[in-house]
């Protein structure tokens, strides 16, 4: 097989479960049409989760995002991480690149999350292609375009907001980090910096498709090579085209699988909520009470995951309180069955894809 690839790509998510998936299933269609791809995640999750050199098809590599050993340390600030993720990962990026230019099969491109934009220009200083892999909605990022390159002020004072090319905007169709200004100065500086260097950039390729997004996606296509690739979701629920494509397969926290499963399954169709902040978030105590009580009061039952690290902040009586009417869990699995669930979250997008 190795003698017939047609390249070798290099796959660099940010180190997070909701980042990793879309690239670990594009790397699936990737080796589909006869390429060889190479997934790259941090040394702290391949040593957590006892990665081998490959899951399926997908080839795996890792490189340091400054904490090797003990991962993120709990509590740490966000701008602190991020500032050893790019000094350490841009080192070890380039000398992965190296690594496999003395093997049969060298980087041909790098394809980068943006929330990594200094992965581009290590891969145009190593002298490859660069192709930049967003997760995010096609309108999603085109606003964050325009705010890098000042084409649209914050704060927003009034509504509705015209950007040239998108229809006009009212202030709740604005991103989080946009509508709440200040409230993660360093994950909003990541999202800009998105944009701080794709005049280098080969390709944009958006986790979306076409018709979903049509007017956005022609209009950030004025500005950059575009193609959509989306929805990232394993081949069995689209075309069925890659045989054994029916799971994610990469999980960086345990599954709670059967205690979800068996509270869900006898509950009335369109009566379960689904509650979840992503693997990023730390709710303290106060906002979890403020949610349970709503969701406690509500006329649905609901599914929450909480991962367990925040699961410190529970309310002293909150699994007492919870009885019958919710679920918790850790870290729960894509469900395929015909369960019609009613979504809280933070990203729907990424529910909504899946």
């Amino acid at each position: 097989m190795e003698e017939s690839w047609k390249g070798h790509v290099l796959l660099v998510p940010y180190p997070g479960q909701g980042h990793i998936n879309p690239m670990m299933q594009f790397s699936r269609r990737l080796i589909s049409k006869g390429l060889k791809a190479t997934l790259v995640t941090s040394i702290f999750i391949a040593k957590a989760m006892k990665l081998g050199s490959s899951i399926g098809p997908v080839h795996l590599d890792v490189i340091s995002d400054g904490f090797d050993e003990e991962g993120f340390p709990k509590g740490g600030s966000s701008e602190l991480y991020l500032e050893n993720l790019e000094a350490a990962g841009s080192k070890t990026l380039a000398e992965l690149i190296v690594k496999y230019r003395s093997t049969p099969y060298p980087i041909d491109c790098v394809i980068y999350e943006p929330f990594l934009h200094w992965a581009l220009d290590v891969a145009k200083d190593s002298g490859v292609m660069g192709a930049a892999f967003f997760t995010q909605p096609c309108v999603v990022d085109y606003i964050y375009y325009n705010i890098q390159h000042g084409l649209l002020s914050l704060p927003i004072t009034s509504a509705p907001v015209s950007i040239p090319g998108l229809p006009l905007l009212e202030s709740r169709d604005m991103p989080s980090f946009i509508g709440v200004p200040g409230s993660y100065p360093a994950y909003f500086k990541m999202l800009l910096d998105q944009f701080s260097n794709t005049d280098r950039v080969d390709y944009i390729l958006i986790n979306t498709f076409y018709k979903l997004e049509a007017e956005a996606v022609d209009t950030i296509s004025k500005v950059y090579p575009t193609l959509t690739v989306g929805p990232t979701i394993p081949s069995i629920y689209l075309d069925q085209r890659i045989e054994d494509d029916d799971y994610y397969n990469l999980d960086l926290f345990t599954l709670q699988a059967s205690i979800s499963t068996n509270w869900i399954r006898n509950k009335p169709p369109r009566s379960v909520v689904y509650v979840a902040f992503g693997s990023m978030s730390d709710l303290c105590e106060k906002q979890i009470e403020e949610l349970f009580w709503g969701l406690k009061n509500s006329n649905y039952y609901f599914l929450w995951v909480i991962k367990e690290s925040g699961q410190v902040n529970l309310p002293k009586t909150f699994f007492e309180d919870l009885g019958e009417k919710g679920c918790v869990v850790g870290w729960s699995p894509q469900y395929n069955n015909e369960i019609d669930f009613k979504f809280l979250a933070h990203t729907f997008y990424a529910l909504m894809m899946n």
